[in-house]
């Protein structure tokens, strides 16, 4: 994995050149949801396709993620705050042209279940955020069909 990324802050997902948001309303609680993302790393393969492989570094104060089809990460957590945000820079991968990565979920109470939000910020050059902002709609499929996936993993618990 010998590419390292620029750190970054939480801000990042405010300043990141490509910026994408997707949000949905699920059925889950926050407490649950907030818990399947920062206390329950392993459990990610479980509920959102594209990760192969989750699991927790240094008592949950980084990551090392593995995505199908040969992607990797580490990262480090910037944010957890319980039932309302969760966050995570990547400091190193194995991604030709990143420079800088951020991902937040952010929870906010919806009736009685959660809108959760995912921001995905990220720098390279040019030719990297056109790519990054091509696969917007895939992207956008795979958090639908993760948060699909966790609330209902969340229902048989």
């Amino acid at each position: 994995m010998a590419r390292l990324l620029r750190p970054v802050g939480l801000d990042f997902t405010r300043t990141a050149p490509v910026r994408l948001v997707f949000a949905r309303e699920i059925t889950a609680a926050p407490q649950a949801v907030f818990s399947a993302l920062a206390d329950d790393v392993p459990g990610w393969s479980e509920w959102f396709s594209a990760v192969s492989h989750a699991r927790p570094l240094e008592e949950g104060a980084r990551r090392e993620v593995r995505l199908v089809g040969g992607t990797r990460f580490r990262e480090t957590v910037v944010a957890a705050e319980p039932n309302e945000v969760y966050a995570y820079r990547v400091d190193e991968t194995n991604v030709p042209g990143m420079r800088a990565l951020l991902e937040e979920w952010r929870l906010v109470p919806a009736g009685t279940g959660t809108r959760v939000q995912w921001t995905f910020a990220a720098d390279g050059p040019a030719v990297f955020r056109s790519v990054l902002k091509a696969a917007r709609g895939g992207l956008g499929r795979s958090f639908r069909g993760a948060v699909t996936a966790l609330d209902a993993r969340l229902a048989t618990r």
